[in-house]
């Protein structure tokens, strides 16, 4: 029995040479395309199809990405999926925060209080490339905290920036009945009053330590690190009775590679190359949304 799959391109424009070179690519390796959807949203444009694959489809998938993989050029993008993510099961949506959720990473926002920005932000992104062990750099890069006033979190979360299309990507998950999760390296004096607003479902993150309304540069309790990110997003399926082949996991950093090995559909944002090159599927445009195209919600 054949296998429906889904094949879903996107950027902010896609030129017709694009679009004719993925549907050479899909029935080059095999695929017959059944269905074709178009759709805009006045930032990006997305065009979907449907695939018969004679064939399971995981083997399908891994054929197609193949095939597509060498058309890619830029900020176009084209993702493959088995056509069921997108079918009436109720979805968990699980988010990394930093540069993910939100534009900024929140740690180089404090770090700028205390004078440090510099010398956090280059930690961060060695950290982030997969160089240093995450949780010894994050204790590293949060002792430069040391001493900072309470009032700098307040001044932090009021500066945050939502990235594009985030909150119109959590709204569409929650109307649908879906479950909204995000799991995060930074910290939940940030995060906590963010994700109440948001309405998610569940959130988690790391918890700087205070005393005497001053920060005291540790952090309190186990870290949020890869393998906890990915504990989540397990511990939250199975809290919803959601199946992990019905999951999204999306992420920039390293640190998100074991929650995007584990979800029924990885998705790199504007990532690290090693993560781009390890997810399922990568979004080169900075809008959050066009997620929504994958599991069509």
């Amino acid at each position: 029995m054949p296998s429906l799959l889904r094949v879903v391109s996107y950027g902010r424009e896609l030129p017709d040479a694009y679009l004719a070179a993925v549907q050479a690519a899909v029935t080059g390796a095999g695929g017959n395309i059944v269905e074709l959807e178009n759709a805009a949203n006045g930032r990006f444009q997305v065009t979907v199809l449907i695939v018969e694959y004679d064939g399971g489809a995981s083997d399908g998938v891994t054929a197609l990405r193949a095939a597509v993989d060498p058309v890619l050029t830029g900020e176009l993008g084209t993702a493959v999926m088995d056509a069921s993510l997108a079918g009436p099961d109720r979805k968990l949506l699980l988010m990394d925060v930093d540069s993910t959720l939100i534009q900024q990473e929140v740690i180089e926002l404090l770090a700028d209080h205390a004078g440090k920005r510099d010398e956090v932000a280059a930690v961060t992104e060695a950290a982030m490339r997969g160089e240093l062990d995450f949780a010894e750099s994050l204790h590293a890069r949060v002792a430069t905290l040391k001493d900072l006033p309470l009032g700098v979190i307040e001044r932090v979360r009021d500066a945050l920036l939502l990235t594009h299309g985030a909150k119109e990507l959590v709204e569409a998950f929650l109307a649908a009945g879906h479950a909204v999760a995000v799991v995060s390296g930074g910290f939940s004096q940030i995060l906590d009053p963010l994700a109440e607003e948001l309405n998610l479902t569940y959130y988690r993150a790391n918890t700087l330590g205070i005393d005497a309304d001053m920060l005291t540069g540790t952090v309190d309790g186990d870290v949020v690190d890869r393998a906890a990110k990915e504990a989540s997003l397990r511990e939250w399926a199975a809290a919803e009775k959601i199946d992990l082949a019905q999951t999204i996991a999306i992420g920039d950093g390293a640190n998100d590679l074991d929650m995007l090995a584990a979800a029924g559909l990885g998705v790199a944002f504007n990532a690290k190359p090693a993560v781009r090159e390890a997810a399922d599927a990568a979004i080169n445009i900075p809008y959050l949304d066009v997620a929504r195209y994958f599991a069509g919600v």
